[in-house]
């Protein structure tokens, strides 16, 4: 299947939702690894999320919130979402 790439100002969103993600789980001592395991996403995957590769779904994005322990608004607004 090929993929639409996200536009613009849609790629920046995704780079700054992905370095909000790696900042958090950074600040737990949380592996990319463990994250990922605890989301139920592969290693990769995670990976490309934090990287703002992938156009993450609102049903990952809760998965990783509650894998950080975090509500999901906080990872938003630290990505300046």
């Amino acid at each position: 299947m090929t993929r639409v790439s996200a536009s613009a100002d849609g790629a920046n969103s995704l780079l700054q939702l992905g370095d909000a993600i790696r900042e958090k789980r950074k600040l737990l001592g949380m592996s990319q690894e463990a994250l990922a395991d605890a989301c139920g996403v592969e290693r990769s995957h995670m990976g490309k999320i934090e990287r703002g590769e992938r156009n993450v779904t609102i049903l990952n994005l809760l998965r990783i919130s509650n894998a950080l322990d975090c509500p999901l608004s906080e990872l938003l607004k630290m990505a300046g979402l």
